[in-house]
């Protein structure tokens, strides 16, 4: 028996979480509303939230998954990649709280975390993929098509070479002043317009790898062109645009992904990351494994934007393994 308090402080998240071996006991996260009037997140604003959160954060996990300080056995943080100003807070808050208490730390990989969410375990019958299985990572700053053989034994068949995915989808949230955060705003239109109001094409890359700069260009040449001609265009359209832009989206990310399982040989499917929450994705990932008879995993909500269950679950398989942190590692924002 294992017990690991994690600590993730990538972004603008604050999130502590606890875990008993491979069982959540708790996950407590703490978002930032200062960034929506600015329509993305501000380094600064979110290191000093950071700051003000971590305190109150951890010890809302320990309350909520019932473990006492002296019952830890280990502390996993995110280390990287991220905001550096907030990963710092992060890293120096568990680095402070293990020599306080003793404690060996445990330095997770943002990415991995994000993938090793599927491992989390709420009950007993919990259903976790096997090994080999492919999994889609999909989020604002990354989109990476991974061949998993073990929990750290990941290939990388395909990549974005420029913009990831959800940067493509916020950007096009933000040139139609929709809000921020803008991926489920643009989600929840979508389902209300007609995904073949518009088309918008994708560009040709070889292999499994993505590109999204070219897409986030077009749809801002398409929009101006537009609203030359009709200015209220995008209030008229609005439904519609989002549905089609996610339709574009969706659909490049799942035929790049479908090859790639193809000549893998992999039987199991999954995604993760915060595009993971996109309710197109959802659908067209369970269509493909349905075709191919795959079977797919989908991470909960909760475990699909930045959060510490799953740094958590990351950090017990380092546990086991003992690979632990020496205290004068820094974080790395890439």
């Amino acid at each position: 028996m294992s017990v690991i308090l994690a600590i993730e402080s990538s972004c603008d998240d604050t999130s502590a979480a606890v875990l008993r071996d491979d069982r959540i006991l708790s996950n407590v996260i703490a978002s930032q509303k200062v960034h929506e009037q600015y329509g993305g997140v501000v380094p600064e604003l979110a290191s000093r939230a950071h700051q003000q959160n971590i305190v109150p954060v951890v010890d809302a996990a320990l309350r909520q998954g019932g473990v006492g300080r002296d019952e830890i056995d280990a502390i996993a943080f995110t280390r990287g990649p991220g905001l550096l100003g907030s990963l710092l807070v992060g890293v120096s808050f568990a680095k402070g709280m293990a020599q306080a208490l003793g404690k060996p730390l445990i330095e997770v990989n943002h990415l991995q975390g994000h993938v090793l969410s599927h491992f989390i375990k709420e009950a007993d019958d919990s259903e976790v993929p096997t090994f080999p299985f492919v999994c889609l990572l999909v989020s604002g700053g990354h989109t990476q098509i991974l061949l998993l053989r073990s929990h750290f034994d990941i290939e990388v068949l395909g990549q974005t070479i420029d913009d990831a995915a959800g940067e493509a989808i916020d950007k096009a949230a933000k040139i139609m002043d929709l809000g921020y955060p803008g991926g489920p705003i643009i989600d929840r239109l979508a389902q209300q317009g007609n995904a073949d109001a518009f088309h918008f094409a994708t560009p040709h890359i070889a292999g499994y790898d993505y590109s999204f700069s070219g897409l986030k260009t077009s749809f801002l040449y398409f929009l101006r062109d537009k609203l030359v001609q009709e200015p209220d265009f995008i209030e008229q359209h609005k439904a519609d645009l989002c549905a089609s832009i996610q339709k574009c989206i969706v659909d490049f990310l799942i035929k790049k992904m479908e090859k790639a399982v193809v000549a893998s040989g992999a039987r199991q499917v999954a995604i993760a990351g915060g595009v993971s929450a996109n309710s197109l994705l959802r659908q067209r990932l369970q269509e493909m494994g349905q075709r191919h008879r795959w079977k797919t995993f989908i991470p909960k909500f909760q475990y699909c934007t930045d959060n510490a269950a799953m740094v958590g679950i990351a950090g017990y398989f380092k546990y086991l393994k003992g690979e632990f942190a020496d205290i004068s590692l820094p974080p790395y924002a890439r």
